[in-house]
């Protein structure tokens, strides 16, 4: 579970403190829990929800840009070869609040777009938006590390 409040979250510290309120609301809902699926299935939608309860909390909305009509799917591209879990973190944890939530929910969590409106508070539209800006932020720095690591590659070492 921390590694998904690592992905809501700034840094390691604030993912900390999603956790521990996670597993507070966790055990004081454990009477709710119905033996319906899976248990890591329930704990798993309590953080998520504690996390964006955190980020509406801290404004997500006063992140939101607009809501320009941008297409849902993009290509991204390759990332570089030795760009592990960690750096695409990282990248990820880069993201403003308001596009780091809209990305999680939708590329990871697999929420629509009318789920991530009604969960943040915001119009579908913006959903998509805050959803394309982060895909472009995203391949932006990829594309900037893909050059780094060519430069280092073509640069001789003496």
């Amino acid at each position: 579970m921390f590694a998904v409040c690592l992905r809501y979250a700034r840094h390691r510290s604030e993912a900390e403190d999603f956790l521990q309120e996670g597993f507070i609301r966790v055990f004081d809902k454990l009477g709710d829990f119905r033996l319906e699926g899976s248990l890591e299935g329930w704990v798993r939608r309590i953080m998520v929800h504690t996390c964006i309860n955190h980020l509406r909390r801290k404004s997500v909305r006063g992140e939101v840009l607009g809501a320009v009509h941008a297409p849902e799917r993009s290509e991204m591209p390759s990332a570089p070869g030795n760009l592990g879990q960690a750096e695409l973190l990282a990248l990820v944890q880069e993201l403003p609040d308001g596009y780091r939530a809209v990305f999680n929910l939708f590329a990871i969590e697999g929420y629509d777009h009318a789920e991530i409106a009604e969960l943040l508070g915001i119009a579908e539209g913006t959903s998509r938006s805050q959803l394309a800006k982060a895909r472009m932020v995203l391949q932006r720095r990829l594309e900037e590390l893909k050059a780094m690591e060519h430069h280092e590659r073509a640069t001789p070492r003496g």
